[in-house]
């Protein structure tokens, strides 16, 4: 197995303590006595061997030992992915404090893309204070949406420490790939003008190429924000037809100065 870590010795995580306990407790409770028992046995395991080998093991084996399903009361976890991010935080726990950053990007660049997609899931309880912004860029280059919706949806990790080219990129992705930008949490906080600039230049985009208008773009737009020639411009839209029906009830604040 490839050891190069592309992370360089940095300050220790500051990691979501409350929250990980929480998600232990939950996950522990949900589990039946031979799913308990193996866990039991992977914590033991882990915590003799503290590395990424074993984390690694660890992880690629929860799909053979749990019955996949929904978490109870997670925002679209399912019991595989939590396990996963759990024994994650226990291996970064149990590390040096220097070393905690080099082992996540370690086991991001081992991980097939179900394991990429519970660190990214992780990613806002792992660290709070935004040391892996950049892993978490790069890994939004990626083409798998359902990746990327790890990354993007449901975890306010990207509207606490992206800047914001980085998360107009990052909601300018979500509407391409056609995910419910509803879920992308700190939105509302982070429009201005600069993006709805950027969503109306899509919006003439896909109309001139005769495209399906992404069906998020008016969760995007700050209507209260927009120039009066870009009011015009869709209340013209509009009267031509050329929006589709779920637009009616944000023109109102659309209309012509």
């Amino acid at each position: 197995m490839n050891t190069d870590v592309t992370a360089p010795t940095s300050a220790p995580l500051d990691m979501r303590h409350d929250c990980l306990n929480e998600q232990r407790r939950n996950f522990v409770q949900s589990l039946d006595e031979t799913e308990r028992q193996w866990w039991q046995q992977a914590q033991t395991q882990l915590a003799q061997r503290p590395d990424a080998n074993t984390a690694a093991l660890l992880g690629s084996q929860c799909k053979r030992h749990f019955k996949e399903r929904a978490q109870p009361d997670t925002d679209g976890w399912s019991n595989v992915q939590l396990a996963r991010a759990l024994l994650l935080a226990q291996v970064l726990e149990l590390q040096s404090l220097a070393g905690q950053v080099p082992l996540l990007h370690q086991l991001f660049l081992w991980g097939d893309d179900q394991e990429k997609i519970a660190i990214l899931k992780a990613l806002d309880w792992l660290d709070s204070r935004g040391q892996c912004v950049e892993l978490a860029r790069q890994a939004g280059r990626t083409s798998n949406s359902q990746v990327f919706a790890a990354l993007a949806l449901d975890t306010a990790y990207p509207s606490r420490h992206y800047d914001e080219r980085a998360f107009n990129q990052l909601v300018l992705k979500a509407l391409g790939m056609g995910l419910d930008v509803r879920r992308l949490i700190g939105l509302a906080q982070r429009q201005s003008v600069t993006l709805n600039q950027l969503a109306l230049d899509l919006l003439d985009e896909q109309l001139a190429a005769e495209r399906t208008v992404s069906a998020g773009l008016p969760q995007v737009i700050a209507f209260d924000l927009l120039s009066p020639a870009q009011r015009q411009r869709l209340a013209g839209l509009g009267q031509q037809q050329r929006l589709p029906s779920p637009w009616i009830e944000h023109m109102g604040g659309a209309s012509p100065n």
